[in-house]
């Protein structure tokens, strides 16, 4: 199973003023936006903005990493020791949301 870095995930409470950061300090063009999520293309690795609170220690950044399929994915990470959550299916893709071995969140998706 071949991993790749797709988006790293920042929750945020102030989406509007880390839209205009990112969109318009940065200069990031905006990859996709839906209720609660805009997603900006940073190079190799999206950068995507996502409405909750953010608490340094209880709910950092999480490491995404794209799969075209989740369920494999997560078998294989499953079988090889990883902490990983259920399958969450949304209308256009799947995710899994997991831990590595310190406790820092990572997810798997199928959102391109």
């Amino acid at each position: 199973m071949e991993f790749k870095l797709r988006r790293i995930i920042i929750y945020t409470p102030n989406m509007g003023e880390m839209t205009l950061f990112y969109r318009d300090v940065l200069g990031l063009k905006v990859a996709g936006i839906e209720k609660g999520w805009i997603d900006f293309e940073a190079g190799a690795c999206n950068i995507a903005l996502h409405v909750g609170k953010s608490e340094v220690g209880k709910r950092p950044p999480r490491i995404n990493f794209f799969a075209k399929d989740v369920a494999a994915a997560r078998a294989s990470l499953v079988k090889a020791g990883v902490k990983m959550g259920k399958i969450i299916s949304t209308k256009h893709f799947d995710m899994c949301a997991g831990k590595d071995p310190d406790g820092n969140p990572i997810g798997i998706s199928g959102r391109l």
